[in-house]
C-alpha cells in the first residue's frame, strides 16, 4: 500500500514540476496525468513490464513508473535530451516508449494505438496458429496482455469501435481501459457519448469482459484491473475497463478549465482526489501516521528535483542526428546485395503482371513464416468448409489466388471493410516482428488509413529513435484507364504519399519489374507503398517469363526502357508504354526520344535522370497524377535547380487535367493523358 501512494505521489509531483519547469520555459510542453493516478498504479501492479505489452496515452505517468520508469527518464523527454528512452528528444512529453519495458512509442493522434494494439495481441494469436513461427519470433509468452488506454472522447474515434471489433472477434487479450474524467478538452462527454456512459454502449460485444470501477479509488482499481487481467491471461478474450476518474488540472497548459469549468464542479472533482482518498486511507488504517506521510512526500520531492537538475543538464540531440532513423539503419533497399537484375534467367511461360506478384507472394510465404497476407477479398473463402468445393476469390483482381489454400488462414485471410484496421493492425503485428503485406482494395479507398499510414506507419521508426519500427508492404491496386472507372476507382494521387519520409513509395510498369520489386519490398526493413497500376495488370505488352524465386530489383533504380538523343521523357507506370507509344510516331518525324522509367517515385534514381538529361538536353515529365502539384512538379523543379546550364528547351509537363476522372470514356480520355498528348509535347518540345 505504501508503494502504491508513493507511485502515484511521485506522479503528481513529476507533474506539478513540469508545470513548475514550464513556467520557467525550461521545458515547452506539458500534459499532466493528474487525477487518473489510483487506477494506473493498480493497472501497473497487476501487470508485467517486459512480458505484457503496452499502448498508454498521455495521461498514463503514473502506470509508466510502476512499471519501471524513473522520473529521470520522464523528465529526460520534458527538456527534449538525447538520453530520453521514450524518444530521444523527438517527441512532446508524456509520450510513452520504453523498449525495455514493452511500452510502444506514442503518439500524438488520438485513439491510433488502438488498432496497434490489437495488432499487437493478434501477433501472439498467429504465432500460437503458426507453428513455424514459434522457431522464428523471440519474446512471446502464452499468458501475455496487451494494454491500452483512451479517454472517454476517444471513444468517439470510428477506430475505437473498429479495435473492438477485431479483439472480440479473434478473442484477443486486450484489456482496453477507459480513464473517463468527464471532459474532451472542453467538450464533457454527454456531448461525446449518446447516454453519456460509453460501457453501456459496448455491453452487446460478445467476448468483452467489460468492468466499471471508481478511478480515484485506489483498492477499487486494484481489485477491478486484476480481474480484467486474469480475463485476459485465461484466453478468455479482451476486458472493457470503464473508471470514472478525476482531471485536477487543465487538459494541459494550453488550456484553461476555468473558461468552460464551473468552480462547484471543480470543487466537487477536488473532493475526490485519488491522492488525498487514500493518504487519508493509509493514515486511517495505521498502515502510517502523518508524520511518516511527509516524510514519505519530502523524499519522493527530493528525488524529483535531483532528476530535474540531472535532466537540465543533460545534453540535447546534435543538430546532425535530425535524419537519423528516418529509414532503416542496418537494411538498405538500394544496396547492390538487392540488385541481381542484369544476371537474371528468364523461365517458363510469360505471365501478366498479376501473375508474377502472385508469384512472388507465394515464393516469400513459403521462405518466410512471418509473412502475413491480409485485407478485404483477399482470402480464397474464409468458410474453410467450403474451399473443396468453389474456385475461391483471392482479392477483387486474383493478385493473391491461391494464398489461403497454400499457407492456411493464419496467415492469408480477410479483414473488417475497413482500410484503418487493416493498417493499424499491421502496425502492431510488424512491431512484433512479423512481416505483413496487406492490400488496401483500391487506392481510392485508402484515405480512411491515411491517418495510420502518415501518422504511425511512417513516423515509427523515427519518432521512437529506432527503439521500434513497423516494416509492413501495403500492395494498392492504383490508376485509371479503365473504361468504366469513374471518379471512385480512378484516382493515383502518388504525390501525397511520396512527400512523406519514411515511407518508400514503389509504382512498376511491367510484370518483371512487379515480381522484383515486391521481393525487395518485403525483404527490407521499411514501410513501403507498393502501388499496383490496374490497366498493367493483365495487359500482353509487359508479360515476362518467370525470373526465379531471388530475384530482386533496388529502389532507386530507374530503367532505360528506350534509347534516344534528342529528348528524355522521365516516366512511370501507365504512362511508359503511352511514352513508348508517343516515341515511335516521333521517330517517324526524325525524333529520336528517350525514356525514362522510374520505377520507384520515393526513393528516385537522380543519376539517371542527370544522365539522360545531359545527354538529350531536353526533358518532358510524363504521369497520371494532375498536373498542378503532382509528382512532376518535385522533377521539374529540380532539373531547372541543377540541371539548368544543361538544358535547351523548358521542362514540359505531361499530366491529367485538374480534374477528376469522369466516368463516360470520351470524357475520361479527355482528362487522362493520352499517347496522342505526350506526341504533341515531344514535337512541341524539340522544334523550341
Amino acid at each position: 500500500m505504501l508503494q502504491f501512494y508513493r507511485v502515484m505521489y511521485q506522479s503528481r509531483r513529476l507533474d506539478d514540476k513540469e508545470i513548475q519547469l514550464k513556467g520557467q520555459n525550461r521545458i515547452f510542453f506539458q500534459i499532466s496525468g493528474a487525477g487518473h493516478e489510483a487506477i494506473l498504479v493498480a493497472a501497473g501492479m497487476c501487470l508485467k513490464p517486459g512480458h505484457d505489452w503496452f499502448y498508454p496515452y498521455y495521461r498514463d505517468r503514473a502506470l509508466c513508473l510502476q512499471l519501471g520508469m524513473t522520473p529521470l527518464e520522464m523528465l529526460l523527454e520534458g527538456v527534449g535530451a538525447a538520453d530520453d528512452p521514450n524518444s530521444h528528444g523527438r517527441q512532446m512529453p508524456s509520450h510513452w516508449g520504453h523498449k525495455k519495458l514493452n511500452i510502444v512509442s506514442q503518439s500524438s493522434p488520438t485513439g491510433t494505438q488502438l488498432l496497434q494494439a490489437v495488432g499487437c495481441a493478434e501477433a501472439g494469436y498467429r504465432v500460437k496458429l503458426i507453428k513455424d513461427l514459434k522457431r522464428r519470433i523471440k519474446n512471446f509468452r502464452n499468458d501475455e496482455v496487451v494494454y491500452v488506454s483512451l479517454g472517454d472522447g476517444t471513444t468517439s474515434e470510428g477506430e475505437f469501435w473498429e479495435a473492438l471489433n477485431t479483439a472480440c472477434n479473434l478473442k484477443l487479450p486486450v484489456v482496453f481501459l477507459v480513464e473517463d474524467n468527464g471532459y474532451a478538452i472542453s467538450v464533457p462527454v454527454e456531448v461525446q457519448t449518446a447516454g453519456g456512459d460509453v460501457s453501456r454502449l459496448v455491453k452487446g460485444f460478445p467476448n468483452l469482459f467489460v468492468q466499471r470501477c471508481d478511478g480515484t479509488d485506489a483498492i477499487e482499481s486494484f481489485v477491478t484491473m486484476r480481474r480484467a487481467v486474469e480475463n485476459c491471461r485465461r484466453n478468455r478474450g479482451p476486458s472493457f475497463v470503464h473508471a470514472k476518474v478525476i482531471r485536477p488540472y487543465s487538459h494541459s497548459l494550453s488550456d484553461d478549465e476555468k473558461l468552460y469549468r464551473a468552480d462547484e464542479e471543480r470543487a466537487s472533482d477536488a473532493e475526490r482526489d485519488p491522492i488525498k482518498r487514500f493518504g487519508t486511507l493509509l493514515i486511517d488504517e495505521g498502515v502510517i501516521d502523518q508524520d511518516g506521510l511527509q516524510q514519505l512526500k519530502d523524499e519522493i520531492d527530493r528525488e524529483i528535483n535531483q532528476a530535474a537538475d540531472a535532466a537540465l543538464a543533460s545534453p540535447q540531440p546534435p543538430p546532425e542526428t535530425a535524419l537519423d532513423f528516418i529509414y532503416s539503419p542496418d537494411v538498405d533497399p538500394t544496396a547492390k546485395e538487392f540488385d541481381n537484375e542484369d544476371n537474371v534467367e528468364l523461365s517458363g511461360n510469360p505471365g501478366t503482371m498479376v501473375d508474377l506478384i502472385n508469384r512472388c507472394l507465394h515464393t516469400e510465404m513459403k521462405r518466410d513464416p512471418r509473412v502475413l497476407v491480409f485485407g478485404e477479398d483477399v482470402a480464397d473463402c474464409s468458410r474453410e468448409d467450403a474451399l473443396g468445393r468453389v474456385k475461391g476469390k483471392g482479392g477483387v483482381f486474383k493478385v493473391t489466388a491461391n494464398l489461403q489454400r497454400e499457407f492456411g488462414s493464419a496467415r492469408a485471410f480477410n479483414s473488417p471493410l475497413a482500410e484503418a484496421n487493416i493498417v493499424g493492425r499491421a502496425i502492431g503485428l510488424a512491431t512484433r516482428g512479423l512481416k505483413p503485406v496487406v492490400e488496401i482494395q483500391f487506392f481510392d479507398y485508402i484515405w480512411p488509413a491515411f491517418h495510420q499510414i502518415r501518422n504511425e506507419l511512417a513516423l515509427m521508426r523515427w519518432r521512437s529513435g529506432n527503439e521500434f519500427s513497423s516494416p509492413v508492404v501495403v500492395r494498392v491496386p492504383v490508376g485509371g484507364y479503365l473504361k468504366g472507372g469513374a471518379v471512385y476507382h480512378s484516382q493515383s494521387g502518388v504525390s501525397t504519399f511520396t512527400q512523406i519520409p519514411g515511407l518508400r513509395v514503389v509504382y512498376p510498369a511491367n510484370a518483371l519489374d512487379a515480381n522484383g520489386l515486391l521481393r525487395t519490398a518485403i525483404r527490407g526493413d521499411d514501410p513501403v507503398i507498393f502501388l499496383e497500376h490496374k490497366h498493367l495488370y493483365r495487359q500482353a505488352y509487359n508479360k515476362s517469363a518467370y525470373p526465379g524465386d531471388d530475384f530482386m530489383i533496388p529502389f532507386g533504380k530507374a530503367k532505360t526502357v528506350r534509347e534516344g538523343t534528342d529528348l528524355s521523357i522521365i516516366t512511370y507506370g501507365a504512362l511508359v508504354q503511352r511514352s513508348l507509344v508517343a516515341a515511335r510516331e516521333a521517330e517517324k518525324q526524325g525524333i529520336s526520344v528517350e525514356i525514362v522509367d522510374l520505377r520507384t517515385l520515393s526513393p528516385y534514381d537522380w543519376n539517371a535522370i542527370t544522365e539522360s538529361v545531359k545527354k538529350t538536353s531536353r526533358v518532358i515529365v510524363a504521369h497520371e497524377d494532375s498536373l498542378s502539384w503532382g509528382y512532376g512538379a518535385e522533377i521539374a523543379a529540380r532539373l531547372a535547380n541543377e540541371l539548368f546550364e544543361y538544358l535547351d528547351a523548358p521542362v514540359r509537363r505531361v499530366a491529367a487535367l485538374d480534374s477528376f476522372v469522369a466516368y463516360a470514356p470520351q470524357l475520361e480520355d479527355a482528362i487522362l493523358p493520352q499517347s496522342s498528348d505526350v506526341l504533341a509535347a515531344i514535337t512541341e518540345l524539340h522544334n523550341y
